[in-house]
């Protein structure tokens, strides 16, 4: 009889046949069933069969089983942790098609809790923010997507980088076997100097007597044997000996360089490195027998989960900030301190493909200034510039001038909903724009005592992050601050969704709050391992991205404390991020723009 295990597995194959099969499968008789305890909660009937005019659910196309025993027969905690070693994915979208009492387990929080620990451990607590209302299926479908994608690229990158020590190490003992070759020669050409010393001032007594003068003569340019004349015979023969010694030393060093660079044949180095690790033919006969004695190659690993494509976007400043616009991840707005604004379609060639240079035909530049912030709400775009000025995109015509609204100051961040559209600046301000109206300005409101960084809204609340280490919520009905806390540091990034904010801040660090009711409660703060400002922080139910000016990225799991996949390194600091749909774009920090996506 199939096990449990097996029938479950049969499941993830999909196909018609293979669900009848497993249909099958469920309601073949089961010897001692295991049965729930009598104090149980009360779970769905497992036994009982449907009434037959009970409505079947739209997904699930079979009837329900009417067998008492079988797999469905096992007590409903032992079915939901054998469901927990299938992929979300499948419990979600194939099981509702098998029968309606595993569609059951679609809607059973307690299933989906399970699994959540057995993806992130015992130890981790999640969600960091209130369990009410918390939407489980869809944070673990992201969490298993986040571990396939970026797990095996921290393994790819952590081989990479191990290769290359390994490379490094290897350089570096031929070098020393070298250093160690040349002194060894030298030690014995100096016993031979000491032992041909010891064996002419034998030879001489002998010879001559103690005592005795004796005609020494050396080897000239030219190979003629000439007699040293004077007293100071043996001091002119040792310095002589010395410089044939340091000669031949050059030599052995020339020799050993010449062989590091260009192999042994004159071939380039590299090259012929490369080619050694081909052929073990080129390595020489001792060389070749190692070959042939190392065990085999193992076959080639699977392609990794994500692939990253690097968008060159003609910018000839930092990119400041970087915003995937449209859905589904297809296009990236870049804005740069070159003062102009660029649409990207990724979906166009291995790179992308270059769609507009926002500011219409006549106009030089987007803006007058440095471009530090994007924001965006289904068609409309709008880009944020240190000229004072907000300036309003429609993505659905092409990119053409939507609008332009002046501000008192620099903007440095951008919120826009539905309803309205809000900018912080650098002087202490929020303003508030209704875009569909002919005046646009609703109204300022000054929360802070100093330029404001960061800020995220819903259509109740608005939350902001100043300069001044203030951290406000505000309440749009009601029209007044309901809250306002001290940081030790100040918020430069944020993300808000659902009942949970994170934040990062000045130093490096990560910040969670709980937002319910208007209330913010600080919850922890975590150190992910940032050693400067975060710049960019996004958080979705079951992924957590970050990236800082100390030139890295971090992929993590939104538990508390966070758990880091993947860590990505840069050239220079990073200075924005962008995630949509499974495709993650990130400001470098110099003219360029990678995008990580899922490999087709």
């Amino acid at each position: 009889m199939p096990t449990p295990g097996r029938a479950f597995h049969a499941l993830v194959l999909g196909g018609d046949t293979v669900m009848s099969d497993v249909r099958v499968n469920l309601c073949e008789p089961c010897p001692d069933p295991v049965r729930p305890p009598s104090n149980e909660a009360p779970g769905p009937d497992l036994q009982s069969p449907q009434p037959a005019g009970h409505p079947s659910s739209a997904d699930a196309s079979p009837s329900p089983c009417a067998e008492t025993n079988g797999l469905l027969s096992l007590p409903w905690e032992m079915v939901t942790h054998i469901a927990s070693y299938l992929p979300a994915q499948c419990v979600s979208t194939v099981l509702p098609k098998v029968c309606q009492t595993l569609g059951n387990l679609e809607k059973d929080s307690s299933a989906w809790q399970l699994r959540a620990r057995r993806l992130i451990g015992s130890q981790a607590g999640f969600p960091v923010g209130p369990r009410e209302d918390f939407d489980w299926p869809t944070a673990c479908l992201e969490m298993e997507q986040l571990i396939i994608c970026w797990k095996g690229r921290a393994q790819l990158l952590a081989g990479q980088a191990q290769k290359e020590e390994e490379e490094s190490n290897q350089v570096r003992q031929q070098q020393q076997a070298g250093e160690d070759r040349v002194a060894g020669e030298e030690g014995q050409d100096g016993g031979r100097e000491a032992e041909v010393e010891g064996a002419g001032v034998a030879v001489q007594e002998a010879a001559y007597g103690a005592g005795e003068e004796m005609e020494v003569v050396i080897e000239d340019g030219d190979g003629e044997m000439q007699p040293i004349e004077g007293e100071d015979q043996p001091e002119t023969l040792r310095e002589h000996l010395n410089e044939r010694v340091e000669n031949i030393v050059a030599l052995i060093e020339e020799e050993r360089d010449h062989r590091m660079l260009f192999g042994v044949n004159g071939e380039d180095g590299a090259l012929n490195h490369q080619e050694n690790l081909a052929d073990p033919g080129n390595l020489g006969n001792g060389r070749q027998g190692e070959m042939e004695q190392s065990p085999p190659c193992r076959s080639p690993s699977p392609p990794p989960a994500l692939e990253c494509i690097t968008i060159p976007t003609n910018h000839i400043a930092s990119v400041n900030s970087v915003l995937l616009v449209g859905g589904e991840g297809k296009v990236c707005a870049t804005a740069s301190r070159d003062w102009n604004v660029k649409l990207w379609d990724l979906q166009a060639g291995s790179t992308g493909t270059l769609l507009h240079t926002l500011g219409g035909q006549d106009a030089l530049h987007t803006h007058r200034g440095w471009v530090w912030c994007l924001a965006s709400r289904g068609s409309l775009l709008a880009s944020g510039c240190f000229d004072s000025s907000v300036r309003l995109w429609d993505l659905q015509a092409g990119g053409a001038v939507g609008g332009l609204i002046r501000t008192d100051s620099a903007v440095l961040c951008l919120s826009c909903q539905t309803d309205v559209l809000l900018a912080g600046t650098l002087n202490k301000t929020i303003t508030m724009w209704d875009t569909r109206a002919a005046s646009p300005v609703v109204k300022s409101l000054c929360l802070h005592g100093n330029a404001v960084m960061c800020l995220a809204a819903d259509d109740k609340y608005i939350i902001s992050g100043g300069k001044d280490r203030t951290v406000a919520v505000y309440d749009r009905r009601a029209d007044k601050v309901l809250k306002k806390l001290r940081l030790t540091s100040y918020l430069r990034s944020m993300s808000y969704s659902g009942s949970e904010v994170w934040a990062g801040d000045s130093n490096g660090m990560l910040y969670s709050f709980s937002m319910q009711a208007g209330t913010l409660e600080t919850l922890s703060k975590f150190d992910v391992g940032h050693t400067a400002m975060v710049t960019g922080v996004h958080r979705s139910h079951g992924s957590l991205y970050t990236c800082s000016s100390d030139r890295t990225v971090k992929v993590h799991i939104p538990c508390a404390p966070p758990k880091t996949l993947c860590t990505l390194h840069h050239q220079v600091g990073v200075s924005g991020l962008s995630v949509d749909a499974g495709v993650f774009a990130v400001a470098t920090g110099d003219v360029c723009v990678d995008v990580w996506r899922p490999r087709k």
